[in-house]
């Protein structure tokens, strides 16, 4: 007979796993939260830091069902093996079925079943049909973009002299990583949730890229302007970056996407679910960014 774990979250030694757990353990400090990684060298530091760790992938089911034995709630962060991920995650859900798991809350996208994004949301469209097929009560934290998704271009920004991308004048109401996790971390921890459930999570500012250009110049000290592109021409240059060709065509897709309104919401349930207004996005930047003096 397994042993209770109140919470397992999966992905947790990626960055929002990570601060998922740091967060929940702050949060219920007397529960037994699991961690669920894919690499065994993963598990020594998880477990100094007093987390059950078991190991899995998503595409294991065997070793799956070993470790959602006994767990109670399952936080399913979405693999990031975009093109693998809808298999992977019918795996997950079909397994935490298996062995009787009661709640499972998933990172699913912003709009999902409406956004104009073509490479991001289909996968996560199918995870939550999967969800909805498969009689678990579950909830949807269909997250916004991440903040730290642009301030990760601001170094090639400051070392080119301008910040590159193709989401036009579009707004982007992006939050800090934190911020989703904090979200995550309430509902795992209140009530559960009507089965089903869905949380649209966005941050409480949006901004442009100009606007985010702007801001980067001011830290900067001088000029960074910002370059609007086609798709295809910001894809080919982050590849020409060193990029993926997947992973440049993904970004260069979600630009496209911001351009018509994708990435911007004026959806407060981020800020309710946490408790506060979402991290401004300048200090993420900020806190984001070296400027060589």
């Amino acid at each position: 007979m397994s042993a209770t774990v109140d919470y397992l979250i999966t992905g947790a030694s990626g960055q929002l796993g990570a601060l998922v757990l740091q967060q929940l353990k702050a949060a219920a400090p007397d529960a037994t939260i699991g961690a669920l990684v894919r690499r065994p060298e993963a598990v020594a530091a998880l477990e100094a830091q007093g987390f059950t760790v078991r190991v899995a992938a998503y595409d294991e089911p065997a070793a799956l069902e070993t470790a959602f034995a006994g767990v109670e709630k399952l936080l399913l962060i979405s693999s990031s093996e975009v093109g693998k991920r809808a298999d992977q995650h019918a795996k997950v859900i079909d397994t935490a079925k298996k062995v009787g798991v009661k709640f499972v809350a998933y990172t699913s996208i912003l709009n999902a079943d409406s956004s104009p994004l073509t490479v991001l949301p289909g996968e996560h469209v199918a995870t939550e049909r999967a969800l909805a097929a498969s009689g678990l009560d579950y909830a949807l934290l269909r997250n916004g973009w991440y903040t730290e998704n642009y301030v990760m271009g601001a170094g090639a920004a400051l070392e080119h002299g301008a910040l590159i991308g193709a989401a036009g004048e579009g707004r982007i109401s992006s939050a800090a990583r934190a911020d989703y996790a904090a979200a995550a971390v309430a509902v795992l921890t209140g009530a559960t949730p009507a089965r089903g459930t869905i949380y649209e999570l966005a941050g409480t500012e949006s901004y442009t890229l100009a606007d985010f250009a702007a801001a980067l110049s001011e830290i900067a000290g001088w000029e960074i302007p910002y370059v609007n592109m086609s798709e295809a021409d910001y894809a080919a240059a982050l590849e020409g970056a060193g990029l993926p060709v997947p992973v440049a065509q993904m970004l260069a897709d979600s630009d496209n996407g911001a351009a018509q309104g994708g990435l911007f919401s004026e959806n407060t349930t981020l800020s309710t679910l946490i408790g506060r207004p979402t991290t401004p996005w300048k200090d993420t930047l900020a806190a984001g960014v070296k400027v060589e003096s």
